[in-house]
């Protein structure tokens, strides 16, 4: 068995419009995410033996975080190949692990982060910049592993901002909703009281 946990690097910063993709950094409340992440990790008794990471300044700056949190003193590599990588990009960066590595902690981007979850994990979940995924994989070596190898999702973890941002999309959406269903019904009355 070993433990393949994947986090999506935290959010990150647009503020400067001239700045390339892979330079943007993390926001303030990216940094605070990636922080809580690495102490969820640490709580949980999962800091990582070996950190794989995109090449990207929010990648980086998330792995910092994680890595001040859970006290991690492993080996951290950052990977061009893992910048916007596709899931048989990160399953290849694993097949060359050595097998003495139990729990890994991939740190990526979507789409491909998400489609490796979905493929792992044989259900569609969404993964938020920050959010944490725990998976078991039923693998003895990582040489092995692929899109066929079974995974258990085992621990989910978003973080409490992006909580609050769902929770502030969703009510906006429903006032949204509620405004024009109100705006119909009054044109609706309007439409009957003309017509008499």
């Amino acid at each position: 068995m070993k433990t393949l946990l994947l986090m999506r690097h935290a959010k990150s910063s647009w503020k400067n419009k001239s700045l390339e993709d892979k330079k943007r950094p993390l926001k303030e409340r990216g940094k605070h995410d990636a922080k809580q992440m690495g102490l969820t990790l640490h709580e949980n008794e999962l800091v990582p033996q070996v950190i794989l990471c995109s090449s990207a300044k929010r990648a980086k700056q998330t792995a910092g975080q994680v890595i001040k949190a859970t006290k991690f003193n492993g080996m951290c590599l950052f990977l061009d190949e893992l910048y916007m990588a596709e899931p048989e990009d990160y399953l290849a960066q694993l097949k060359d692990l050595a097998d003495e590595y139990e729990r890994v902690l991939l740190i990526g981007h979507n789409p491909g982060m998400e489609m490796l979850l979905q493929i792992m994990d044989n259900k569609i979940e969404a993964l938020p910049t920050g959010a944490l995924a725990y998976l078991s994989l039923t693998l003895d070596s990582w040489s092995n592993i692929s899109t066929e190898t079974a995974g258990e999702l085992v621990g989910f973890w978003i973080p409490e901002t992006e909580k609050e941002a769902e929770k502030e999309n969703k009510m906006a959406k429903d006032k949204d909703k509620k405004e024009k269903k109100d705006k119909k019904e009054k044109k609706e009355k309007k439409g009957k009281k003309d017509k008499k």
